[in-house]
Formats: structure tokens, sequence, C-alpha cells
């Protein structure tokens, strides 16, 4: 049982793309939690070294950011031991690591946009097992690559903006914080980008300074109440009439954990080693919606 890919996680947003577009001659092993838990350290040992991929990408984690807060035990376990696992399988192996994380990391205090080189600081228990994870890899698997993205959306899951559709539907009016910034990333292209990383690895040619830590996210900055109200203006009829869509601080919006007010990322860096930047957020909004309704059509729920 060889492949090119083995890739965790397969039953998230950004996994669910990646096992999709992944395309011949390439091969994926494409593992849910059911078929590889990561925080299993001798099922992840024992897999990699009986598979032999030529590069796993770690697409797993715990992303219940309020939830974490009350159960930190299961987000370091799935964050931090899990890529550890994973990035100490690979070591062993002497394959390289692709691993994601988050903007989350950072506690939001900048006022431009974070690059690789600043600090991590996160503010609660979701971000800090995401920077532990990233430490483990680090320390563990020299051939790694982590890759920190932001506010993935997709076809696939649960997320920001089928919450919007659904409750756009149910409510004539809905209150969106307006003081978060950040870079809405569509999980297609970033499965693209994912891909993209793993065929250098595959070819054995990465890029000089290839290996490190990337950011990669949708191009361009809104905030999550601008971005509620572009997804109601690219569905259009979908959701008729919209509902109003009214600005909100968070402090009206207490959450059991705290996010970044800033959480925009610098991607130039992924730009000039790898040639790899995401289009505009907005432009991968509408190709998604588009998906959404051709499917709701197919389905005859529209």
């Amino acid at each position: 049982m060889s492949c090119d890919i083995l890739l965790t996680g397969a039953e998230g947003q950004l996994g669910w793309e990646v096992a999709r577009r992944v395309q011949a001659p390439l091969t994926v092993l494409a593992m849910t939690r059911g078929q590889l838990d990561i925080t299993d350290r001798e099922h992840v040992l024992n897999m990699i070294s009986s598979t032999l991929p030529r590069v796993v990408i770690n697409a797993a984690a715990y992303t219940a950011v309020d939830k974490a807060e009350s159960n930190p035990d299961m987000a370091f376990s799935v964050n931090r031991d899990g890529p550890a696992y994973l990035a100490e399988a690979c070591s062993h192996n002497n394959l390289p690591l692709i691993h994601l994380s988050t903007d989350y990391v950072f506690d939001g205090s900048k006022t431009t946009s974070y690059t690789e080189d600043d600090f991590p600081s996160p503010l609660g228990v979701y971000g800090e097992s995401k920077h532990a994870g990233e430490i483990a890899v680090r320390e563990a698997c020299a051939q790694h690559v982590i890759l920190r993205t932001a506010w993935v959306y997709g076809v696939h899951g649960n997320n920001f903006v089928k919450t919007m559709l659904r409750l756009g539907k149910e409510r004539n009016q809905l209150r969106v914080v307006d003081d978060q910034y950040g870079s809405p990333t569509f999980a297609g292209d970033l499965a693209d980008a994912v891909i993209a990383v793993a065929r250098c690895m595959i070819d054995g040619a990465p890029p000089l300074e290839g290996m490190g830590t990337f950011h990669c996210a949708g191009n361009g900055a809104t905030t999550w109440c601008k971005f509620a109200r572009k997804v109601f203006e690219v569905a259009g009829l979908r959701v008729d009439p919209a509902p109003d869509v009214q600005a909100i601080t968070t402090a009206e919006y207490p959450t059991p954990a705290r996010r970044p007010e800033n959480s925009v990322l610098d991607c130039g860096k992924l730009a000039r080693v790898y040639g790899i930047a995401l289009r505009p957020w907005e432009e991968a909004l509408t190709d998604m919606l588009d998906e959404v309704l051709a499917a709701d059509i197919a389905a005859g729920t529209v």
C-alpha cells in the first residue's frame, strides 16, 4: 500500500479538497480520523513506515476555537501531540511533512499584516495548541513546511459562509462583528497551494529556502461583517430577500475564546520562494457559492 501523498484529516474542509484535487500520476492515501488517529503514536509510526509515502500532509486539527477553552486536553492532543508524532515518523523515514497552522497563533495587536518573522502570542487555547504543534514539527522534522492560513471556508463541511447562508434564510437581521480583520481563504485554493508544495517535495526539487514556515491565505483583508455582506451580495437571489447585516463590536458578542483583532497574514514569502499566491478572496467566494448552488439545485433543495 504505497502512495505519493499520505493525507491526514481527509474529512475536513481542506483534506476533502486536497483528496479530490490530486491528479494522476500522483496518488494520495486520504485518511480520516477513523482510519488514522494522529494522537495514537504507535498507529502513526506504523502507518507511515508501512506506506512510505513521498510526502505527508497533515490537515487534521481540532478547530473548535471556543470549545477548546473548556477542552484543552483534546485541543493539545490533536494540535500538538499529533503533529509531533507525524514529525517523528517523517524524520525516522526521511520524509518531508507539510503541516497546516493558523493565523490565531498571533494576538492581533499588530496594525499591519503579520509576517513569518513576527513572534506568536496566541490569545486562547486553540492558538496555543496550534503554536505548540508548530514547535513540535520544527523540533522533530528538519524537512518540514508549515503553512499558516486563515478564515477557511469551502463547499464541504461547516464554515462561516454556510452559516451565513443558513441564518440568512431564517432571519431578517444578522448582527456580525466588524472589528476583527482577516483574510478569508477558500479551501479549494488552499488545497491547490498545498498540492503545489507537495509536488515540489515529490519531484525532489524544493526551492532554496523551501523549508520552514509560510503564510498562505486569500488575497485581501476584510472583517467578519463585511465578509457576511459580500456573501449575500454574491449569493443574490439564492437568499431573497437578503437579511440586514448589522455591524457590532467584539464586546457586543462575547465568546469563550478571545479572537485577534487583526490576523491578516502577509503571504509574500510564499510567492517569492514557491511562486504561489492565492487569488482575491472575493473571486474565490464567487466560485465557492456557484458550486454550492449547483449542488443545491442537483439535490432539489432550491
